[in-house]
């Protein structure tokens, strides 16, 4: 039988859950192949690793994967997007275009 791969449908539907938990993108790792019985863990250098399971679809694992995350003490994010993006700096603190250095 052939490995079978994730999906990008499988990705957004794992993004939905970490997304609200706050979870950076870059912090989480997906095996891109499917392995039963599918596995969730932090590892030590604060990363998240998920393989989805192959005799399961990805909206019931990602139920689990909710609870799982939620026992390692990961909480619901307030932001819109979920997690902070530091690289988005305020308006507020941005210099008004006419401010900007100008490269030549």
């Amino acid at each position: 039988m052939a490995e079978e791969l994730i999906s990008m449908e499988d990705m957004a539907t794992i993004f939905e859950v970490t997304d609200a938990l706050g979870i950076h993108r870059e912090s989480v790792r997906v095996e891109l192949t499917k392995e039963d019985p599918g596995s969730i863990q932090k590892v030590a250098d604060g990363m998240v690793e998920i393989t989805l399971p192959v005799n399961e679809s990805a909206e019931i694992f990602c139920r689990k994967l909710r609870i799982d995350l939620e026992a390692m003490g990961f909480e619901l994010s307030d932001s819109v997007l979920g997690y902070d993006d530091d690289e988005d700096d305020d308006e507020e603190d941005r210099p008004a275009p006419s401010q900007r250095p100008r490269l030549s």
